[in-house]
């Protein structure tokens, strides 16, 4: 909550400073740092189920090491494209490109702690990144600085958080005995045999199944930033920079209940565990979702207080907003759910999903509310159809699992 209070809070004030016009490139620079930040989210992903299966802090940072490589090489020929799409200086693209694999190197140390199950270690650091990322940036806004000076000030503070998060897996990992590192691992790697099939599996595989989860987390973060793009294509410079400051309350929602995926994520990844983590979390994301929803409607007269009259004429569609955000929190849990299980079918149907909805947007979007309106639609459509594929793998997997000698409780 107090990394996703300081976004809003940068959000809230960029828009405000740099005006409808000026906020507008902003919001599109950091949906393109959001969708650069697929690699990161898909290593920590990878790292937590397999550091819950056994894999060591050293095979963990190696691979860490190895993406962020693969995404500073990447990530240069990028910042020409962003320009030119979108409309802004060559610097302002690198500025807002650059954070991509340092967000890689800290990803992996918070992966290391969220599959080793420290999570007071955890809120640490992940409460630290976003004051580190977003401190810096409000500074130089502050004192006058534009997009590219703030997005490169954020880079920084996020390079201090990867070091900060190092240290404490460091701190944690020191302070372990042997017979807390046993008492950790999950009941079904106990056996010797079990530790050196995982050990073996984890230390050969390379980049491949960060790959894997990558494309799934990709499918999810461009279905949840696309119509801010396309709004920078589809409505004039005042509605785009009044869309942007919109969508504020749908990151709101999306990212709120966020460590509800993050808690529940290790047990998704132990098959006898993975369905009734898989319920809890869409039932308490369902639950958050209404209150977020309705918040919005209610709060809604306040925006303009906060952000400026400018904004008053999307006071009416924040709910909607919100809406969409609440949906695509229930949509990451069953993608999470996926990545648990070495599962990334799911991320076909949200391609399938995005492509379809870009399409009419792009055809048919030509204000505030039919764009959130159709992005809206497409969201709710696409987790429909995931989230019931998620609940019937999950039920598979426990059922198989519970079968298997050594998991559940008729192995043990």
């Amino acid at each position: 909550m107090t990394a996703n209070v300081a976004g809003y809070l940068l959000q809230l004030l960029a828009g405000r400073w740099l005006g409808v016009a000026g906020y507008s490139p902003f919001a599109s620079l950091l949906a393109v740092q959001l969708l650069c930040a697929v690699p990161a989210l898909a290593l920590q992903n990878v790292v937590a189920r397999e550091v819950v299966r056994g894999a060591s802090v050293e095979s963990a940072r190696a691979l860490a090491l190895r993406c962020a490589g693969i995404v500073a090489v990447v990530a240069v020929p990028l910042a020409p494209i962003v320009s030119a799409v979108l409309k802004v200086s060559i610097t302002a693209s690198i500025a807002a490109l650059v954070a991509a694999p340092i967000l890689v190197l800290l990803s992996g140390e918070q992966g290391i702690l969220q599959g080793r199950i420290h999570f007071r270690e955890l809120a640490l650091v992940l409460g630290g990144a976003g004051i580190a990322r977003v401190t810096p940036a409000l500074i130089v806004l502050g004192l006058g600085g534009g997009t590219t000076a703030a997005l490169g000030a954020a880079a920084a503070g996020i390079a201090i958080a990867a070091l900060a998060a190092r240290r404490a897996v460091d701190l944690q990992e020191s302070s372990r005995t042997g017979s807390d590192h046993e008492a950790s691992a999950p009941a079904e790697l106990s056996s010797g045999s079990g530790w050196e099939r995982v050990r073996s599996r984890i230390d050969g595989a390379g980049v491949l199944p960060v790959f894997r989860a990558a494309q799934v987390q990709a499918a999810l973060m461009a279905l949840s930033s696309a119509d801010l793009i396309v709004a920078r294509i589809v409505l004039d410079e005042n509605d785009a920079g009044r869309y942007s400051l919109g969508a504020i309350a749908a990151k709101i929602a999306f990212w709120l209940p966020q460590a509800v995926g993050v808690v529940l994520y290790p047990r998704m990844a132990q098959p006898q565990h993975s369905a009734r983590a898989v319920r809890s979390a869409l039932a308490v994301l369902m639950a958050v979702g209404a209150v977020a929803v309705a918040g919005a409607a209610v709060a809604a007269p306040l925006a303009p207080l906060f952000a400026g009259q400018d904004y008053a004429p999307v006071q009416g569609v924040l709910w909607v907003f919100a809406l969409d955000g609440a949906l695509l929190a229930i949509l990451q849990a069953a993608l999470l759910s996926a990545i648990a299980a070495d599962r990334t079918a799911p991320a076909a149907i949200t391609w399938i999903g995005l492509a379809v909805g870009v399409g009419i947007m792009l055809t048919c979007a030509h204000s505030v509310t039919s764009l959130i309106t159709i992005a809206t639609v497409t969201v709710a459509v696409t987790t429909v159809v995931i989230t019931a594929l998620a609940l019937r793998t999950a039920h598979v997997e426990t059922g198989s699992a519970s079968r298997v000698p050594g998991f559940g409780a008729s192995g043990t």
